[in-house]
């Protein structure tokens, strides 16, 4: 398999899209929480499993695991968000805006790591929105 690091993120778009719409087919039958809950077990097994059965050694440093901590307390509030909007609305409504979250990630290398503002990255940006915009209605 390719270690091209586009060809992981291909496989997470598809498998994220995938997801999203099991997510969504989950909530017609049983509480999101439980469907938020049994995915999130079930993807907890998997990266588990992952880290398990790779023959180079795991490292890890406190503020790595710190980082981790913080990262992982707003993914949880993400899932609680997402589930939420899946049982009130449109798959494609809360999963396109969601998926805007890369522009809280862009705007955030700005201010906190001196990245810099390119025409192309703001017209990215502006497409992105663009999109959800057209998605949306």
């Amino acid at each position: 398999m390719s270690t091209s690091p586009v060809v992981f993120a291909l496989l997470a778009m598809v498998t994220w899209g995938l997801w999203a719409v099991l997510a969504d087919a989950a909530t017609q039958s049983t509480s999101p929480t439980v469907a938020m809950i049994v995915s999130y077990l079930v993807g907890t097994a998997l990266a588990g499993a992952y880290v398990l059965t790779r023959t180079d050694p795991v490292t890890y440093t406190r503020e790595g695991v710190l980082l981790a901590v913080a990262a992982g307390v707003f993914s949880g509030i993400a899932a609680v968000a997402f589930y939420a909007g899946l049982e009130r609305g449109s798959t494609g409504v809360v999963t396109t805006v969601s998926a805007l979250y890369f522009v809280v990630a862009a705007v955030l290398g700005v201010l906190l790591f001196d990245e810099p503002v390119t025409l192309q990255r703001v017209g990215g940006v502006g497409f992105a929105f663009a999109a959800v915009a057209l998605l949306a209605n």
